[in-house]
């Protein structure tokens, strides 16, 4: 494991990706917070480009768990079959539109806890529709962020809540905001698992990688 970074030089990192792009979104499209917890659930093991083109056909008529209970379980899986895991997600998202619209009055509630107590929402679930939605500095840690996090020292950890703590811990409060957004489109594009495009890296240069290709 790479060591971790000091201060001024994350501090320098995330002043660099803001200044590339102010205002970072994610790439799962949605049209109020129930369709982006849905379209969450629905991309665990999955791509946000699968998991959009199933979804965009889906909620241009389905924007609400009550519009989702009258759809139905064989109705949502006809819609999601293209996705990986889709016979689960679809009994989940079922499930939690349900309990939406009993325990919530049918609204998404603003609190970790109460996000995870929904099927099939995880803690990174959960976090990013905290982060997106309702704007809470929240770290949800995909295969992305936590390669990024270890591989730059920006926040090294062995398991995924260890590096969320991490990042909560090393990056400055003033870029907490969108760190995760950041992070993971840095992870996405620029440092890739098998050929991370080191040549095109705002931060190659305080990257604390052994395997960095300049």
């Amino acid at each position: 494991m790479v060591r971790q970074l000091d201060y001024h030089t994350i501090h320098e990192i995330f002043r660099r990706f803001r200044d590339s792009e102010p205002e970072p979104k994610g790439e799962l499209e949605h049209v109020n917070a129930y369709t982006l917890l849905v379209a969450v659930a629905l991309s665990a093991q999955a791509t946000d480009a699968g998991v959009n083109k199933a979804t965009r056909p889906l909620f241009a008529i389905v924007d609400t768990p009550d519009k989702m209970l009258s759809l139905g379980l064989d109705g949502l899986t006809e819609y999601i079959k293209s996705i990986g895991l889709f016979r689960q997600k679809a009994k989940n998202v079922i499930r939690l539109s349900q309990i939406l619209v009993d325990q919530y009055d049918g609204k998404v509630p603003s609190s970790r806890a109460a996000l995870q107590s929904l099927p099939g929402v995880g803690r990174k679930t959960a976090n990013v529709v905290l982060n997106m939605w309702f704007h809470h500095p929240a770290q949800a840690v995909d295969t992305h962020i936590f390669r990024f996090a270890n591989r730059t020292g920006v926040a090294a950890g062995k398991d995924v809540l260890a590096v969320e703590r991490a990042i909560e811990d090393q990056v400055p409060v003033e870029f907490q905001q969108h760190a995760h957004h950041w992070m993971i489109l840095h992870g996405r594009y620029i440092c890739k698992a098998r050929k991370p495009v080191c040549a095109n890296c705002i931060i190659a240069d305080l990257c604390q990688s052994e395997d960095k290709t300049l």
